[in-house]
């Protein structure tokens, strides 16, 4: 039996301003952009167009889920990034204006740093310097 991850699921304010952060910081493309009859809007993004998994934003509608947006994990990380060049993804966030959580963290093992999102999710940058 194979299982692979499909989306991850961002509780968003705005669909456009979401994309916009996560293609202009991160690269990210639509993998899946369609609305229904019924007006709701399904926006799936991708950081690799070499694999299917993503994250997928929902607008967050009822009280309970406007109150959720930017702290849905409760503080914890919504999402780990990997990276081949941290270096120059970080300069590229730095440059973007993201609010840093910590400064790197660099040791012989890895590259790391936690930033926000627009709403306050944090993120995991991480590059790792050896094979596991």
């Amino acid at each position: 039996m194979k299982v692979d991850l499909g989306r991850a699921v961002i509780l968003v304010e705005d669909y456009d301003e979401a994309f916009e952060f996560y293609k202009d910081n991160f690269g990210c493309k639509k993998f899946f952009d369609i609305t229904n009859d019924d007006g709701e809007r399904f926006l799936h993004i991708s950081f690799d167009s070499e694999t299917r998994a993503g994250v997928w934003f929902l607008k967050a509608n009822t009280t309970e889920q406007q109150s959720l947006v930017g702290r849905q994990t409760g503080g914890a990380p919504v999402l780990v990034l990997y990276t081949d060049d941290f270096d120059v993804l970080n300069e590229k966030i730095s440059d973007n204006g993201i609010e840093y959580k910590s400064e790197p963290e660099i040791t012989e093992e890895f590259k790391s740093v936690s930033v926000f999102d627009l709403y306050g999710n944090e993120i995991v940058i991480v590059q790792l310097l050896t094979t596991q």
